[in-house]
């Protein structure tokens, strides 16, 4: 099954957290949390671990995100973990990653498994989707 939604970023807060031992590299890696909104057939809201070595001026680097969702998918109401990546050169989006996490939901999304993806649009709507099983 696929469900889709938009999602908005309601917070992104970087924290003070640093790998140790403190490693010197091209791009330094910062780890923030967000909180993210969904409308559609995704309806909810999730909490997210955001990792990234990241040079803000020339939209270049890497992340890492695990996210822990609540709500619903096409009406079935609960949580589950997925976790995703993806690369820039600055005007690309590569070495995309994207799946749910075993194990990890409750409720009617009890037993749920797959993967998934975004992508945002030229006019900044950030889309979502999974390609997720019940069972």
């Amino acid at each position: 099954m696929r469900a889709t939604a938009i999602f908005t970023v309601k917070a992104f807060a970087p924290t003070e957290l640093k790998p140790e031992p403190a490693v010197s590299t091209g791009l330094p890696v910062g780890v923030a949390t967000m909180e993210k909104h969904f409308e559609g057939e995704v309806t909810g809201r999730s909490a997210t671990l955001f990792t990234a070595a990241f040079d803000q001026s020339a939209g270049v680097g890497t992340y890492v995100a695990m996210e822990s969702f609540e709500g619903s998918l096409q009406g079935r109401e609960g949580s589950f973990n997925f976790v995703h990546s993806a690369t820039t050169s600055g005007s690309d989006r590569t070495a995309e990653f994207f799946t749910i996490v075993p194990s990890s939901g409750t409720g009617e999304l009890a037993g749920i498994s797959g993967a998934g993806g975004m992508a945002v649009d030229a006019d900044g709507t950030h889309r979502i989707w999974f390609d997720y099983q019940l069972g």
